[in-house]
């Protein structure tokens, strides 16, 4: 039997889908990851600056968390659960409640959603508009939200939005903040909208929003655009949801991306690194007030996957109970910035975006940031694109990877810039 890489990747060119994405990019077969590196079935190591797509804040198999996963499994804990309340769960509450909540005053109700994203961002809509009454949700221009029917109409992206084979409605898109360049106030937009009766846009359940748009571009709202929203959307009476599944959990900075903000969402999103440990695990965050589902309105199967809540509770108790780990993040992010302002000097007209640990460059040309991606890979370096044209060089490295291993994987990107705009193809646009 053949065992060679090119034989073991055919099988996935055989027979998986055509849906298939970011296993064309990076053509190997991965057998192991720790911390803040994949090894493939050749032996080769790659420095991971995509983190499962920010599924992987804490880094791969992390020692405390995989511990404590193996002693649940060990003592036949449960592994599904429904929602039934079991041990896992009440610790996870526990944990979520003490670390989590309660230090930011807020007073939200926990629903779990399970698995996916996508799964948290239908049940904020469908809540906000039970709430309401109305039907009619505010998202914003290369806003990205999921690809299940509901989501999808609150998505921009127009490749997307094809994919669904029917109209996408109930959604009223909106500029998101500097779509028109520093010089516009699209808030003001918004309000002018809303307060004109012949506008055209219905009195809206729910704006929805990310504070740092990850499949958008990384543009990242200002907070006093954020703050003006929040307010449009008090005394519109629409909920406020903030869609924190990519740039919550630390990601930009603090557990929430909206919490040195002044606000506070009437529903929140999480999921992504939430689990800590790369398993499926969906919440969503509700105001009490808004807490109006009754008992099975609405759920799912796998909201009860008790491993996730497992690694989740052991995720918040290392990570999130002093400030070291924001204050080490935040240094990670100053390193971040300064690099890639210097990477920018290599390519005219590219432009810092992002914040946090959810920075990149916009490059300006899907082709070229597909090139220098391709390039860092063969030199060693996972990381992936975003933005409306994939223009934009997007960096997700594990909030835990090591100084060193961090500017090692820094150098490799610089590196590929210069390789790829170097080349004659590149060099004369």
């Amino acid at each position: 039997m053949p065992t060679d890489t090119s034989a073991k990747i055919s099988i996935f060119k055989r027979r998986e889908s055509e849906a298939r994405s970011y296993c064309r990019s990076f053509d190997t077969v991965f057998t192991q990851a720790k911390g803040s590196e994949l090894t493939d079935r050749q032996g080769r190591t790659y420095i991971d600056f995509l983190a499962g797509c920010s599924s992987l804040n804490y880094g791969h198999n992390d020692p405390d968390m995989k511990a404590a996963l193996l002693d649940h499994i060990a003592a036949d804990g449960l592994a599904h659960g429904l929602d039934f309340h079991t041990s896992a769960k009440a610790d996870f509450l526990d944990a979520f409640d003490q670390h989590i909540l309660r230090p930011r005053k807020m007073d939200h109700k926990v629903m779990f959603t399970g698995p996916t994203g996508a799964n948290a961002v239908e049940a904020a809509l469908k809540l906000a508009r039970k709430v309401t009454g109305r039907t009619n949700v505010i998202a914003f221009t290369n806003g990205f939200h999921g690809v299940t029917l509901g989501a999808l109409a609150a998505t921009g992206n127009s490749y997307h939005r094809g994919g669904a084979g029917t109209p996408l409605n109930g959604v009223t898109r909106m500029p998101y903040d500097g779509y028109f360049g520093a010089e516009t106030d699209t808030a003001a937009y918004l309000e002018a909208m809303l307060e004109d009766g012949s506008s055209g846009v219905d009195a809206p359940a729910a704006i929805l929003l990310e504070t740092v748009q990850g499949e958008g571009g990384l543009n990242a709202a200002r907070p006093e655009w954020v703050q003006r929203v929040a307010a449009l959307a008090k005394a519109h009476g629409a909920l406020l949801i903030i869609d924190d599944i990519q740039a919550g959990c630390g990601r930009t900075g603090g557990f929430f991306s909206f919490e040195e903000m002044g606000v506070t969402p009437d529903i929140v999103t999480l999921a992504k690194s939430v689990s800590g440990f790369g398993l499926p695990m969906a919440l969503m965050l509700a105001r009490p007030q808004h807490d109006i589902f009754g008992p099975a309105e609405h759920n799912g199967t796998f909201r009860g996957n008790t491993h996730a809540f497992i690694t989740a509770a052991t995720a918040i108790r290392k990570f999130w109970t002093d400030a070291s780990f924001q204050q080490n993040t935040a240094a990670r992010a100053r390193l971040l910035t300064a690099a890639l302002e210097e990477m920018s000097g290599l390519i005219p007209g590219s432009r810092l975006k992002g914040r946090g640990m959810m920075q990149g460059l916009d490059v300006g040309s899907g082709e070229l940031a597909a090139s220098i991606c391709a390039h860092a890979f063969d030199n060693g370096l996972i990381i992936e694109t975003s933005g409306n044209e994939d223009q934009v060089v997007k960096v997700l490295a594990p909030l835990t990877t090591p100084e060193e291993t961090f500017i090692k994987g820094l150098n490799i990107l610089r590196s590929a810039i210069r390789g790829v705009t170097d080349s004659s193809k590149f060099a004369a646009e």
